[in-house]
């Protein structure tokens, strides 16, 4: 089942903590009547009956709403990593973070100070992780681009990566060769925009 695959690739680095009891907003589970969203067909990419997102916003699919405007929702996590791990999600289906046009984007992101602080003040939390797995290799696993709120607690030990001890950076030929690659790339992308970054080379900039 879907929900079993998706656990088991994100658990391989995360350790899941179980939910807790039924909420006294348990009504809020039943479909809701969102309007439907149209797309181009460049946007739509696999949207269709497959896509849960896609249902939860066409109000064809349960879901604990705990925000919602003309471009998101925010709804709790069905198998959440922690108690009160949230998902911000687009109305309009782009099937990973780099199809989606950067006004969806930014639309996203500005809401998740707003969310977050709801959800730790909610949790009794005064940390979260903010992340995005962008690609079925990052454990990706829905392909309707989203953000994760989930919130922390200290010493939960919920990312094993974090006992893992960090090597500083080896500021060698084979970095700064990675980072000449990556500028290249940025600016193929800037030729396309209007506020990207042109004839930038690769430099050390001290702290």
């Amino acid at each position: 089942m879907e929900a079993r695959r998706r656990l088991a690739l994100l658990c391989s680095h995360l350790r899941p903590i179980p939910t807790s009891g039924t909420s006294r907003f348990q009504d809020n589970l039943k479909p809701k009547c969102c309007s439907d969203v149209s797309a181009s067909d460049g946007e739509k990419g696999n949207q269709g009956n497959d896509c849960i997102f896609c249902k939860i916003v066409r109000g064809e699919s349960p879901a604990l709403k705990l925000y919602e405007d003309d471009i998101c929702i925010c709804i709790l996590d069905t198998n959440p990593l922690s108690h009160g791990h949230s998902l911000i999600i687009p109305k309009s289906h782009f099937s990973s973070l780099q199809a989606t046009p950067p006004p969806v984007v930014g639309a996203m992101c500005s809401k998740v100070p707003f969310i977050s602080n709801a959800v730790m003040k909610a949790t009794g939390c005064d940390s979260f992780n903010l992340v995005v797995n962008n690609g079925a290799a990052a454990g990706q696993v829905i392909f309707h681009t989203h953000i994760h709120i989930i919130p922390r607690n200290a010493h939960d030990c919920l990312w094993s990566s974090e006992s893992l001890r960090r090597r500083p950076l080896q500021l060698d030929q084979e970095t700064f060769q990675l980072a000449d690659r990556i500028q290249e790339q940025l600016v193929l992308f800037s030729d396309k925009s209007e506020d990207g970054i042109k004839g930038h080379r690769c430099s050390l900039v001290p702290n």
